[in-house]
C-alpha cells in the first residue's frame, strides 16, 4: 500500500517542479514583449528609415497594449465564471474586447493616410505577442530538455 503512494507522491513532485516554469510564463513574454518592443523599432530604423520604424513603434505599442488587455479580460472572464473575486459586468468585458479593434483599425487608418509604408511596419509590430510566445516556447522546450538530459 506505500509504494502507490509513494509513486503518486514522486508524480505530484515531479509536476510540482514543472509548475514554477510555466507560473513564470507570462511574466516572461511581457518582458520579452517589452525588449522586442524597444529593439525592433532601433533596428528597422536603422536598416530600413524611421518612418517605418515608426509603423513597427506604433504596432508594438498596440500589440502590448492589446496583450494586456486581454490577459486581464481572461482573468476577469474567468473570475465570473467561477465567481470568485471581482465580478465585471459582461458588457463591459466585450465592450474592451472589441475596443482593441477599434484601435487598431484608427491607428491602420491614420498610418495609411499619413506614409502607407508605415502600415507594413504596423503590421509587423502587431506580431509582437506571436513572436515573445514563440520566444517562451523556445525557452520551456530548452529548459525540459536540459531537465531530461
Amino acid at each position: 500500500m506505500n509504494q502507490p503512494q509513494n509513486q503518486e507522491s514522486g508524480g505530484e513532485e515531479s509536476g510540482a517542479g514543472k509548475e514554477p516554469l510555466y507560473a513564470g510564463a507570462l511574466r516572461r513574454i511581457r518582458r520579452v514583449m517589452g525588449i522586442l518592443g524597444i529593439a525592433a523599432p532601433i533596428i528597422v530604423g536603422l536598416a530600413l528609415g524611421w518612418r517605418m520604424a515608426m509603423g513597427v513603434a506604433l504596432g508594438c505599442g498596440i500589440a502590448y497594449v492589446n496583450f494586456r488587455w486581454l490577459v486581464r479580460g481572461v482573468e476577469r472572464m474567468t473570475e465570473r465564471m467561477t465567481g470568485g473575486g471581482e465580478t465585471t459586468s459582461g458588457s463591459g468585458i466585450v465592450s474592451r474586447f472589441l475596443m482593441r479593434y477599434v484601435l487598431m483599425g484608427v491607428a491602420a487608418y491614420v498610418i495609411l493616410n499619413v506614409s502607407p509604408m508605415s502600415l507594413y511596419g504596423l503590421l509587423a509590430g502587431l506580431f509582437l505577442p506571436v513572436a515573445a510566445i514563440a520566444w517562451e516556447a523556445a525557452y520551456e522546450l530548452y529548459a525540459a530538455l536540459r531537465r531530461d538530459i
